[in-house]
């Protein structure tokens, strides 16, 4: 038997990468919100890998209470994901996927396009999804990873803020709206920059949104978590001191 794997929030997208798992020959261990995660730890002190699969809302409740045996075997996955979120709670290195396929309930995984990855346990993660059919990019440095967590991050904040005005699809925004999608996106960068202590290339970011709104180009601008995601980038400007005229003027047409 290969080692097992314990995967943290069994939901759409937890409950992809365990079906991964058993299909390689990896054990899954569940972790829910009722289970004691201090006696998990104590009864398996040694995975190969623990998967913290829950939303991004919930990641830093899971990370402060994580058991320590547990640290150096971290793998994370969620969306507007940075160094920052994972540094705070002392994890030097966890294996990190930028993950560009969706999982809804009641449908098959719908892939935009690879999921770039990095980390120790990078193989193993590849090798879970490759046995979905699903495809992945195996990262040579953390660089590298920065850059793709970033373009994924302005791929999800630009479409979800100027989908409060637009509505539609990413299609539609970058055809249609294309001044509007151009000029939330060199806002939410400058955001990502401050965040990081990093700059980028503001048209290689450009690009690789680009590329992924070719992946999927009737997937739709906005979700629940658009309003929220507005309101967020707009604190993390203010935090910065970053002056955001349009992700302001988006706030106040949906006041």
């Amino acid at each position: 038997m290969k080692p097992p794997v314990v995967v943290v929030g069994i939901g759409e997208m937890g409950s992809v990468f365990a079906r991964g798992f058993l299909r390689t020959g990896h054990p899954v261990y569940p972790v829910t919100r009722h289970t004691d995660i201090k006696h998990a730890a104590q009864q398996l002190p040694a995975p190969e890998l623990v998967l913290v699969a829950v939303a991004e809302n919930s990641m830093h409740e899971v990370l402060e209470t994580l058991p320590a045996a547990w640290h150096g075997r971290v793998a994370l996955l969620q969306n507007e994901l940075l160094p920052c979120d994972w540094e705070k709670y002392g994890l030097l290195q966890p294996t990190v996927i930028s993950v560009w396929f969706e999982k809804k309930r009641g449908h098959d995984v719908k892939v935009l396009i690879p999921s770039p990855i990095h980390g120790p346990h990078a193989n193993l993660l590849r090798d879970c999804l490759a046995s979905l059919d699903i495809p992945t990019r195996v990262l040579e440095s953390e660089r590298e990873l920065l850059f793709e967590l970033v373009v994924k991050n302005v791929y999800i904040v630009t479409t979800n803020c100027a989908g409060l005005i637009t509505g539609g699809t990413v299609s539609q925004l970058r055809d249609q709206h294309h001044d509007l999608a151009q000029d939330v996106a060199h806002e939410v960068i400058r955001i990502q920059e401050s965040l990081t202590g990093t700059r980028f290339d503001a048209d290689q970011v450009m690009d690789a949104m680009l590329a992924a709104f070719d992946g999927d180009p009737e997937h739709r601008c906005t979700g629940r978590s658009a309003p929220a995601r507005l309101a967020r980038a707009l604190q993390q400007a203010e935090s910065a001191g970053i002056d955001t005229p349009v992700l302001r003027m988006i706030a106040d047409r949906n006041c």
